[in-house]
């Protein structure tokens, strides 16, 4: 697990599981050591050890994807209450509470805003730190462009229109994303090739 951003308030750290290289996220507030976990994909007994240490009290799904909830029953059974879009809920084993879009999750004194970002899949969800250049984007956005849209519920315009609408329009070209799987990138090196996006359907 590595720590790749803090700052007074917050910390966010880094751990890769699975088959398919998952990214699994925890947002933690410092003053209060209360932690969120995005995507409880795989691993569970090295997940929930991470859990433990860090203080997470809710894990939060940024879509309902195989490899991204394959920990959610065990971390269900931990007493940790797991959120999910209702587009996507059916998909998970189990849950606990629905995410609306445009709300805010409270991580401590942190604040985890919801932007609901469709075409990976109906339910995928992003979510930005406010008052941080930290923005979570799940399989909607990666380096080199959009998450895959030939699976089920997955669909091309929806996803461009997500990515261009609600995410390059509206986050400063500082701010870091942060996807499902890989590498970081920014807002600022990812807007400039949206229409290349486009052209070439993928």
């Amino acid at each position: 697990m590595e720590l790749v951003w803090s700052d007074a308030s917050a910390e966010v750290h880094r751990f890769v599981v699975g088959p398919i290289a998952n990214n699994v996220y925890v947002v933690r507030c410092r003053r209060t050591g209360v932690s969120t976990l995005l995507d409880a994909a795989n691993e569970h007994d090295r997940l929930l050890r991470v859990a433990t240490r860090l203080g997470v009290t809710s894990v939060l799904e940024t879509h309902g994807h195989w490899d991204h909830i394959g920990a959610v029953e065990q971390v269900r059974d931990a007493g940790i209450g797991v959120w999910v879009r209702s587009e996507d809920a059916g998909m998970l084993p189990s849950y606990d509470h629905l995410l609306e879009d445009d709300t805010v999750h409270a991580v401590g004194d942190l604040r985890l805003r919801t932007v609901h970002t469709p075409g990976h899949t109906p339910g995928s969800i992003c979510f930005s730190l406010e008052n941080t250049p930290m923005l979570f984007t799940g399989d909607t956005l990666f380096p080199g462009g959009p998450g895959n849209t030939t699976f089920e519920g997955g669909d091309f315009a929806t996803i461009i229109t997500s990515i261009e609408e609600r995410l390059l329009r509206v986050f400063d070209q500082d701010t870091t994303i942060w996807p499902g799987h890989g590498a970081p990138s920014t807002i600022g090196a990812e807007r400039p090739h949206l229409d290349e996006w486009v052209q070439r359907g993928w």
